[in-house]
């Protein structure tokens, strides 16, 4: 196996879509992010997974269980399997960031270009992995 080995900052900096799965091993998934301007994820719980976020550029909100903090570049941000949370774009830019899912959340291979087409899709991570 080859694993991932990228520059992760540079990827996520010059991704435009609002998700796209990069890497996806049998515990862990690598996902990069764009939010439009007041565009946010979703609020969602992952009962089963923990989630880590990065931000590379941009400034927003992070919701976790009801307590919001604000984030900009550089920050870290790591949701609980259980938790209820949130990340909104409150910028003028767009905010990018990547994540981390472990165990992964969505299928190997995935792009949604835009949060619509997010929200219109059903896949969900079968087992297949990058390699």
């Amino acid at each position: 196996m080859k694993g991932f080995v990228g520059d992760v900052e540079d990827l996520t900096e010059q991704n435009a879509d609002f998700r796209r799965v990069l890497y996806t091993g049998k515990k862990l998934q690598l996902v990069v992010m764009a939010l439009e301007p007041g565009e946010d994820i979703g609020e969602e719980v992952h009962s089963d997974r923990d989630q880590f976020f990065r931000i590379e550029e941009g400034k927003g909100e992070v919701s976790i269980d009801g307590h919001t903090i604000n984030v900009k570049s550089d920050f870290g941000i790591l949701v609980p399997a259980g938790a209820r949370h949130n990340i909104r774009n409150t910028g003028k830019k767009p905010l990018r960031l990547y994540t981390l899912y472990g165990p992964p959340e969505h299928e190997d291979g995935t792009v949604h270009s835009t949060k619509a087409d997010a929200l219109r899709a059903t896949e969900h991570f079968s087992g297949q992995t990058t390699e």
